[in-house]
């Protein structure tokens, strides 16, 4: 919390023996880094990321000789080639250096050859840089970590990995890069996080053989096709997998399914078909599922739902049928869609957590009925755009930390919805639009919380009046009716919906003018 304009006569840099500093997250309103830096010479560890320092990084910082760390990053800085040709050049013993979020988009890729032969990471996320990169980087064989990512570099990526095989860390995404990944990728066998996601990168998955310590491996959005072949396999230390946004086909391979430490599969907006095998639910640590945006088809496994971990399943936009009534095994879910399917059948009667073992409820003195047990867990439901019929049931209006519902576009939803739906205090979407709804809406819904933003009861059945009472303080931004039987007047507290931006009354029976305050 230290603020204020950090002046090149402080005291600070009278401390001529000192060897680390650390002046991270601070707010020196705007500063400059001062020249005055370069009086501390015996400098070993320099941090002076995120503080809010501006300005142009002067060549005198490259006066501290000594550094083996220099931590610049997320600064609203310029680091010019001077400057950098300066740091380069005289800090020979530098080990790690962090220059996220600086501007450096005057300063040639091709200058980085010139940095120590001892350094160890390079941070350059965002930092501006364009044109081809040389990836030999000359001298540095002893990089450990490489992000070059959110920057404008193009080409393919060159092949020559052989002198870097102590690399741990290497992002690239978000730039340019094209064509197929180079065989020698499979060079890097102490590889552990390996994202090369927003690029063109095309071509079959077939490089990842050798790359046995990879925890993490991001190839989304990029233009990779075919199948994912058997070089994932041996990648028994998979942790993540995101191969989202690309063109892959067929099926989920069973190799896959051997990688028991997986914990993040996205495998969305792809071109895969078949069945979702029931051998998903072998992989016990999983916690995030994405399948969305395929052609998956058939009925959504059963022992899917014996993923006790399982706290975000987005199976949407594929060709599912049926809607599996053992939900209420996955305990800890928050997260939960099924939207734009063939789902049939009613929404499952409860979100419950596992029964109990009866042995462990013996030897009591129970008396009366002994009730399911709810799982709180949920917090965003989607249903939206199935083949779902009959009510809502009542279990779901005991989710109390749900923030979303959203069942529009099944049809044949209907009946009444009850007012036990405002105890749900957190809500901040109810959409169940397009439905067969009937009844009266009820009262409350206009003022059982201040969260709720959308209220979309558009294209139903109901009848009565509009909700009459609005808060002051609601945060309603859209507000539809339309297309149901409602008549009466529009409550004047709907002024209270000052953030409102939408609002469709149509196709009703309302007899009114809108009113004028």
């Amino acid at each position: 919390m230290l603020h204020g304009t950090l002046h090149s006569n402080s005291t600070l840099f009278f401390l001529h023996h000192l060897q680390k500093l650390d002046l991270s997250y601070n707010d020196f309103n705007g500063s400059g880094i001062s020249s005055s830096f370069s009086q501390l010479l015996h400098l070993t560890h320099l941090d002076l990321s995120a503080s809010n320092f501006t300005g142009h990084v002067p060549p005198e910082i490259s006066h501290s000789s000594r550094l083996a760390s220099l931590d610049l990053s997320f600064n609203n800085l310029m680091l010019e080639p001077i400057s950098f040709n300066k740091l380069a050049q005289n800090l020979t013993q530098l080990r790690e250096l962090n220059l996220i979020a600086v501007n450096m988009s005057l300063v040639a890729p091709r200058s980085f050859m010139n940095l120590s032969s001892s350094l160890t990471s390079l941070q350059l996320w965002d930092c501006g840089l364009q044109g081809e990169f040389p990836f030999s980087l000359g001298k540095l064989k002893q990089l450990e970590y490489l992000d070059l990512g959110h920057n404008h570099f193009i080409g393919p990526m060159p092949g020559d990995f052989a002198n870097h095989t102590r690399l741990a860390i290497l992002i690239l995404e978000d730039n340019s890069f094209h064509g197929h990944l180079p065989f020698s990728l499979g060079n890097l066998k102490q590889l552990r996080y390996l994202i090369l996601s927003g690029n063109n990168f095309s071509g079959q998955l077939n490089q990842f053989s050798n790359l046995t310590q990879l925890f993490q491996l991001d190839l989304s959005y990029n233009k990779f096709d075919g199948k994912i072949l058997s070089s994932l396999e041996n990648l028994e230390k998979l942790g993540v997998l995101h191969l989202s946004s690309n063109t892959v086909t067929g099926e989920i391979p069973n190799s896959l399914f051997n990688l028991t430490q997986l914990a993040e599969i996205n495998l969305s907006d792809n071109r895969f078909d078949g069945q979702i095998s029931s051998s998903l639910g072998s992989l016990e640590n999983l916690y995030i599922l994405i399948l969305s945006f395929n052609n998956f088809s058939g009925k959504i496994p059963n022992n899917l739902f014996n993923l006790k971990q399982l706290w975000l399943l987005d199976l949407s936009n594929n060709r599912l049928t049926g809607l599996p009534s053992q939900m209420n095994r996955l305990s800890h879910l928050r997260n939960l869609d099924l939207s734009h399917n063939f789902l049939d059948g009613t929404i499952p009667s409860s979100f419950y957590m596992p029964s109990l073992e009866f042995s462990s409820l013996q030897n009591n003195h129970f008396s009366g009925r002994i009730s399911p047990f709810l799982s709180n867990s949920l917090r965003y439901i989607d249903f939206s755009h199935n083949k779902l019929y009959d009510q809502i049931p009542p279990s779901v209006f005991k989710l109390e930390n749900l923030t979303a519902l959203m069942l529009y576009s099944n049809d044949k939803l209907a009946r009444n919805i009850s007012s036990a739906i405002c105890k749900l205090k957190f809500l901040e979407i109810l959409d169940l639009s397009n439905n067969s709804f009937s009844g009266f809406i009820p009262q409350c819904l206009g003022n059982f919380n201040d969260k709720l933003s959308v209220l979309n009861l558009g294209v139903n059945n109901f009848q009565g009046n509009i909700p009459s009472v609005y808060l002051e303080g609601n945060n309603l931004i859209n507000l539809d009716f339309n297309g149901n039987q409602l008549n009466g007047v529009l409550p004047p507290s709907v002024i209270n919906c000052v953030s409102l931006e939408f609002l469709d009354l149509g196709n009703n029976m309302i007899d009114d003018t809108f009113p004028s305050y």
